[in-house]
């Protein structure tokens, strides 16, 4: 049986990232991602629903999301589904929580909205986007003239 495990998430942070560092020196960041969707119903109503998901990100990434990001911000993340599992230490009952691992990451604006918060690079250095963001980041190129086919539609 074949497995795939891949998110590709865009909203803006519900908070500034937890940035923290293991005593080994690994960076590990914690972010709150809020993500809308919008839709008409059948009458015409405007609905509205927003889902919240947390993320962990790691190493060099975890280090400039720090660095760069601060509630509010727009992001585009890549990773992974995980389930962490564990005993609730006030009641004894087991516990779940499905998070999203970061492999990559994007920015989605370019820093400037508020003061103090220094421009994010223009590099990206921390990120190797891969081909399902590159293809919806790199513009496509002009159409060319179509072909005369005898296609009778």
């Amino acid at each position: 049986m074949a497995n795939f495990n891949r998110v590709i998430l865009a909203g803006n942070l519900t908070r500034d990232p937890e940035l923290r560092y293991t005593p080994k020196g690994l960076a590990i960041a914690k972010i709150g991602l809020a993500i809308n969707r919008s839709w008409k119903t059948e009458t015409g109503e405007a609905k509205e629903e927003v889902t919240f998901v947390d993320i962990d990100a790691f190493g060099k990434q975890a280090e400039t999301i720090g660095q760069y990001l601060k509630k509010g911000r727009p992001i585009l993340v890549e990773g992974r589904l995980k389930l962490d599992q564990w005993d609730d230490k006030q009641t004894g009952q087991k516990r779940s929580r499905l998070g999203v691992v970061l492999e990559g990451f994007q920015f989605l604006d370019s820093g400037n909205r508020t003061e103090g918060v220094p421009e994010a690079p223009r590099t990206r250095p921390a990120v190797a986007p891969t081909a399902a963001v590159a293809a919806s980041t790199t513009p496509e190129p002009e159409p060319s003239e179509p072909e005369q086919d005898d296609v009778p539609f």
